[in-house]
């Protein structure tokens, strides 16, 4: 092993103190910081190597928070003076210093740039503390990173608020699926959010089963938007609902499910018209035949997995005074593809 050159002379360190130089101030601030190493127990080099960072030129700070990111002996304020410092001179020792205190993470959440807060929940081992600050903050980059930080101590509560989050959040749905805390619970409110890939891992992983993810999809449209009061007739006002939620971007599928469980046969009629982009008599003839082929491949086209289906077709079954019938029909179209799905369903009800 190579053996460490010796600290320079004090009358080498006093030129290098009178310098005006840059390298030579960053050569006495390395020194000194070589000087600590070497006796981490002296508080008088600890100050002069705060005094002397603080007065460091930008280029020095940086090199000075890479050398001080593992190191265990150097003064906690300066470590929280760099990690609140610009991002490229903190990132070092926001990422790896074991001298940052929660309560300084904290800060740094609530006083530094986003690019810090990012590094926060990036950072490996992070304690459940720090976790809920950054689920507090509610800005989706944050969470994003916090729920791709698979070493980091996210509590339960604080696992549930992210898949809350991952409904409106389209970036947490992958990592949470995968989040190796996630549990079977989580898990099934997540199952509402995700696309069929994401919720293939997740029946693999947790092995569930319809009735799960009948109750996901219920649970999961309960915060949904609550019917408007109005003096308009049902059916208008349930048309101007769907079509103010379409404006908006936030017509979803889940809206048919909510409609059913408030017992409005007319919103999901208007919502899954209003989703599969068909005239709402097409959806109303669908409901009303002797088999629920039609009304499958009408919430197949509009993305309604196959599993919740039967559910559905229970509640539609008992508000519309048992239609669609029960005759026999090919399962297998809740098997097409959305796009297939649709097409089947123009043809079927000569659209």
């Amino acid at each position: 092993m190579t053996a460490q050159p010796l600290p320079s002379p004090a009358a080498d360190l006093i030129a290098l103190a009178h310098s005006a130089e840059t390298a030579d101030r960053e050569r006495l601030l390395m020194t000194v910081a070589k000087l600590g190493q070497a006796m981490p127990g002296s508080e008088a080099l600890r100050d002069i190597l705060m005094i002397l960072a603080r007065r460091a030129e930008r280029d020095i700070r940086r090199a000075l928070s890479e050398q001080l990111a593992d190191a265990g002996w150097a003064p906690p304020a300066l470590i929280a003076m760099l990690a609140l410092d610009e991002i490229e001179i903190a990132r070092p020792v926001i990422a790896r210093s074991a001298l940052l205190a929660d309560t300084e993470l904290v800060r740094i959440l609530v006083e530094a740039t986003l690019e810090h807060g990012l590094e926060v929940a990036r950072r490996p081992n992070l304690s459940a503390v720090v976790c809920d600050a950054v689920i507090a903050r509610e800005e989706p980059a944050l969470l994003t990173a916090l729920a791709g930080n698979r070493s980091a101590r996210i509590g339960e509560d604080g696992l549930r608020r992210l898949v809350a989050h991952a409904g409106q959040i389209a970036a947490l749905r992958a990592p949470l699926a995968r989040h190796p805390r996630l549990t079977e619970t989580l898990a099934v409110g997540l199952y509402s959010w995700v696309g069929e890939a994401l919720r293939e891992v997740l029946t693999e992983r947790f092995r569930l089963d319809e009735a799960m993810v009948g109750a996901a999809v219920h649970r999961a449209v309960d915060a949904a938007l609550p019917r408007p009061p109005s003096t308009e007739p049902e059916d208008e006002a349930d048309r101007r609902l769907v079509a103010k939620l379409k404006a908006a971007g936030q017509l979803r599928s889940g809206l048919l499910v909510r409609a059913l469980r408030e017992k409005r046969l007319g919103l999901f009629e208007q919502t899954l018209a209003a989703l599969a982009q068909v005239p709402i008599n097409g959806v109303r003839a669908a409901v009303r035949r002797p088999d629920p082929g039609a009304l499958g491949l009408a919430c197949t086209a509009v993305g309604v997995d196959r599993a919740v289906f039967p559910t559905l077709l229970s509640d539609v079954r008992a508000l519309s005074g048992g239609w669609p019938g029960d005759n026999p029909h090919d399962p297998s179209a809740l098997s097409l593809s959305p796009s297939d799905a649709l097409i089947e369903f123009r043809a079927e009800m000569g659209l």
